[in-house]
């Protein structure tokens, strides 16, 4: 086996991916685990899910059994990596494992934007377990987020709609609210009958309320006949909406020709009605930008950032995102499933 490595890892709160590329765009392995987010692991539990990540690629691809000096370039892209303080402990700590020779540390944001576009520039919204956003100028400038929370007034991704789901159907319950069906499919959902036997659930620690995030693939297809799934789905279009709007703005491209890339869990889990509400809102703050969901795999583009460091070809980087694109497919977790 001959040719340069690259090292790359698309690292979110739900799951991992790492891949092992040869400078031509071979794929050598593909291996995936559950998060990574130094925001909730810390830097140790990071590390450790990558290290284990990385000793399953080194022996699928047939590798010496040695972390050290495996890749010449390594692209870690990783949710909750949004200080550059947090940039470099990360980067440091890395480094001195030796992975590579060269080590770029960054918000798993940059790998939708890259596997979106081969322009290098453009807007980039995640919208997973949490939601984010990264915009990239055609000089070079990023437009960045801190996306902490309700402290820094974030909202959306899979646990804030699915928390509104719960909600809604609570004041359906008890009257504060409009009549939904979320009422019934929302406790359903967890093999109970009503909304307040579900707040028990979570109260008492019989549910972990964790698992509302399950409920937010389903709003999609509800939306179509509940007003109230509507407007949930309708407040997470105009969450989006507003950090493009601010990317855009910030960079001087709301009146060129700009795309913006959707990509996560949430929109995956969709059937394409969120892409398209972004783009139409989105219309008259930048009348030019093209709204789309991610062509491949964030994983591809990790492994396209870190080939461009290589200098590899177009041929290279074709290669990569279809074999790369494909592993991916053969592993991809199923859907969530429909609410009852």
């Amino acid at each position: 086996m001959s040719g340069r490595i690259a090292l790359a890892v698309d690292g979110g709160n739900s799951k991992t991916d790492l891949a092992l590329v040869r400078e031509d765009g071979a794929l050598l392995a593909h291996v995936r685990s559950g998060g990574s987010s130094p925001h909730h692991l810390g830097v140790d539990g990071c590390l450790e899910v990558l290290e284990g990540l990385l000793d399953a690629a080194i022996d699928e691809a047939g590798l010496p059994a040695r972390r050290d000096g495996v890749a010449e370039t390594a692209q870690l892209l990783l949710a909750g990596i949004d200080f550059p303080a947090e940039e470099r402990t990360l980067l440091e700590r890395v480094t001195k494992r030796g992975w590579a020779r060269r080590i770029i540390v960054g918000n798993d944001t940059f790998a939708i934007l890259r596997a979106g576009t081969d322009r290098g520039w453009g807007v980039a919204i995640t919208c997973g377990a949490g939601i984010n956003c990264v915009g990239v100028g055609a000089d070079g400038r990023h437009a960045r987020f801190l996306a902490l929370g309700p402290t820094t007034g974030d909202w959306g991704g899979g646990y804030d709609v699915g928390m509104a789901a719960v909600a809604a159907a609570a004041r359906s319950e008890d009257g504060r609210g409009p009549k939904t069906v979320l009422e019934t499919t929302v406790p359903a959902h967890f093999g109970l009958a009503t909304p307040s036997e579900l707040a028990e659930a979570f109260h008492v620690g019989q549910l972990p309320v964790r698992r509302v995030a399950e409920l937010a693939p389903a709003l999609f297809g509800l939306a179509l006949e509940d007003t109230v799934a509507a407007e949930i789905v309708e407040r997470l279009a105009m969450e989006m909406v507003a950090f493009a709007r601010a990317a855009l703005h910030r960079l001087e491209l709301t009146s060129k020709p700009v795309e913006v890339l959707l990509g996560g869990g949430m929109v995956r889990s969709g059937d394409g009605r969120l892409v398209d509400a972004v783009a139409e809102r989105l219309r008259d703050a930048a009348p030019n930008a093209t709204v789309r969901s991610e062509s491949s795999p964030p994983i591809v583009g990790a492994a396209l950032l870190a080939l461009d460091d290589l200098g590899a070809d177009r041929a290279a980087q074709d290669r990569s995102r279809r074999e790369l694109g494909e592993a991916v497919a053969k592993v991809r977790a199923p859907r969530t499933r429909e609410l009852a």
